[in-house]
C-alpha cells in the first residue's frame, strides 16, 4: 500500500505553536525555530531603527514603511522576515488582521544557523514569486551584509559589505550609514584582513 501524501500545514497549525517559537509555512511544511539570539536581535533591531529613522526624518526616501518581524501571507506560504519594507504607494493602510497579505518591496533576513538554509533557499524563491524586489541577508557573527535585487527572473548580488563598510545600496542609497552599527559589542572586522 502506498504511503499517504504528507498533510500540508495550515494556519491553525501555526496558531497552536508555543509562543516562544517562531513558526512559518514554507512550501506546505510547517517550520519552527527558537527566538533569535541577542546578537541576531541586536543587528535586526538597530537596522530596523536606522531605516525607520532615516525614512521618517526625511534623510532618505520618505515613501517607505517598515515593520519588524511581520507575518506575511504570500500565496500558500507564511513567512516571518526580520524586517520588511513597503513603498507607501503600495501599502495604503494596515490590515486589521494579525498578518500582512500585501507583499513587501524589500525584505531583510538576519541569518541564524537554524534559518540560513531556508533564508538562502526556499524563502528566496517565495519572495521572488511574491514580487519582492530587494533582499538583504545580514550575518551578525561574520559581520557582513549581502544585498540582492530581483531582476529579469533572478536574484542578482548588488553588493557584499563587511565590518564597518558604508551601506549605500539601492533602494536606500540616499542616506548611507555604517554597517558597524549593527555589531555594537564587537570590533568591526577589517575586510582587508579577510582571506581571499
Amino acid at each position: 500500500m502506498a504511503d499517504a501524501a504528507p498533510r500540508e500545514a495550515t494556519y491553525a497549525d501555526l496558531q497552536a505553536v508555543h509562543p516562544h517559537l517562531v513558526a512559518e509555512i514554507i512550501h506546505g511544511a510547517q517550520l519552527t525555530h527558537l527566538r533569535p539570539s541577542p546578537r541576531h536581535s541586536t543587528a535586526s533591531s538597530i537596522l530596523g531603527a536606522e531605516l525607520i529613522v532615516l525614512h521618517r526624518r526625511g534623510r532618505g526616501d520618505s515613501g517607505w514603511f517598515f515593520l519588524d518581524e511581520p507575518e506575511l501571507h504570500l500565496v500558500q506560504n507564511v513567512a516571518v522576515p526580520d524586517i520588511a519594507g513597503w513603498r507607501r504607494e503600495r501599502l495604503k493602510s494596515l490590515p486589521d488582521k494579525a498578518y500582512m497579505e500585501t507583499p513587501p518591496d524589500r525584505v531583510c533576513e538576519v541569518i541564524s544557523p537554524s534559518t540560513e538554509f531556508y533564508d538562502r533557499g526556499a524563502e528566496l524563491q517565495i519572495y521572488a514569486e511574491a514580487g519582492v524586489a530587494y533582499l538583504w541577508l545580514v550575518n551578525p557573527v561574520e559581520q557582513y551584509l549581502e544585498a540582492f535585487q530581483f531582476v529579469a527572473g533572478q536574484w542578482f548580488l548588488q553588493a557584499t559589505l563587511v565590518g564597518a563598510d558604508e551601506v549605500k545600496i539601492l533602494p536606500f542609497d540616499a542616506a548611507p550609514f555604517s554597517l558597524g552599527m549593527l555589531w555594537p559589542f564587537d570590533e568591526p572586522i577589517d575586510p582587508s584582513k579577510l582571506p581571499n
